[in-house]
């Protein structure tokens, strides 16, 4: 059960959850039965626990975190072995295998459980999670869907990176490096436009393939490329405390027909209400295969924004915008990395 809001997906559960008719739940929450899958099954099952301890954050689309009840009894391939490494603090990178689409643009981070079409809803193009940190359970017989932090046994946290590579870095640095380092270097180096056009056909077939520097300063500066590119792109960087682009006009606030205007440098959502100082080329961004600024809206058509929404596509305006900024930056360094990695093969 997906929903806007956590008030939206305890409503959907009590339904589910209800005494209501079967066809009348199926009708009200347009399920419907599957080979693997029974609606009557499921709620039999799901009445029997609290399913609100269940209920949490969920990475739906480029900067659209939603919020789910998280029961393998409610999910079809709910991937638990992978995404219970999200029930404690984490990061992950999100990439995908195969590209339908001309330029690579998919790569992404998560912090909370993902969904398969994060980055991508393109046939070939589904998403593949790689959790920094791998989370193990004292308890092997334990309830592996007790999440968020609901869980009472001792957790061993270990790096999901091969320690060959940190002897090998950190032997041609002289200095020890963390994961969260590796983490943002190799994320940055993912949005240089530089290595995205020279590895073109490879990205398009294969996952990609990180070059790194044997220069540990251009690697720690690469590192902080990509630490702000991160935190930009989960929408926790300080420098969002002041969007760029703010919500406007005295109408309904409900989104009817997202429209851009590029001499005023507005986003309407119906005939009154718009945001403004959206340029251009942060309006026609692209993260995988969706147009973010677009869709983000488009996504809730029919919806009055809260106040909190407008705050946060304020957020993603400004987030975009920084994300460019940053890349050019990145890309005058990658060619550094690119030259030195060249020269070393």
């Amino acid at each position: 059960m997906v929903g806007f809001t956590r008030e939206e997906v305890e409503q959907k559960m009590l339904i589910f959850t209800s005494d209501l008719p079967e066809d009348t739940v199926k009708e009200a929450l347009n399920l419907k039965d599957t080979t693997d899958w029974k609606v009557n099954v499921a709620r039999n099952k799901v009445k029997k626990i609290n399913w609100r301890d269940y209920i949490g954050q969920y990475a739906y689309r480029p900067f659209d975190v939603r919020f789910i009840c998280y029961l393998t009894d409610l999910i079809d391939r709910d991937r638990l072995s992978l995404m219970q490494n999200f029930f404690e603090e984490n990061l992950g990178l999100v990439t995908t295998r195969q590209l339908s689409s001309e330029e690579f643009s998919h790569a992404l981070v998560s912090a909370d459980i993902t969904d398969m079409c994060f980055v991508s809803n393109k046939g070939k193009e589904s998403g593949y999670v790689f959790p920094l940190y791998l989370y193990t359970s004292s308890n092997s017989s334990s309830d592996k869907n007790e999440m968020f932090g609901g869980s009472k046994d001792v957790v061993t946290k270990t790096p999901n990176i091969k320690p060959e590579l940190f002897d090998r870095l950190s032997q041609s640095y002289g200095k020890s490096l963390t994961p969260e380092q590796l983490f943002y270097y190799i994320y940055a180096v993912l949005h240089s436009n530089i290595y995205r056009a020279k590895y073109a056909e490879f990205l398009k077939i294969d996952f990609p393939k990180i070059p790194f520097t044997s220069d540990y300063e251009i690697f720690n500066s690469m590192a902080e490329f990509g630490k702000k590119l991160t935190e930009l792109h989960l929408l926790s960087s300080s420098e969002l405390s002041n969007p760029i682009s703010k919500f406007r006009g005295q109408g309904s606030s409900v989104v009817e027909k997202v429209r851009y205007d590029p001499e005023e440098r507005r986003v309407y959502i119906n005939n009154d209400n718009y945001f403004d100082n959206v340029e251009q080329e942060v309006f026609n961004y692209q993260i995988g295969a969706y147009q973010v600024c677009d869709k983000w809206l488009k996504d809730r058509k029919g919806r009055t924004l809260s106040l909190s929404e407008t705050i946060q596509y304020s957020k993603i305006v400004t987030a975009i915008s920084k994300t460019i900024q940053l890349q050019t930056q990145i890309d005058s360094l990658y060619e550094k990395i690119d030259k030195v990695f060249e020269e070393e093969k």
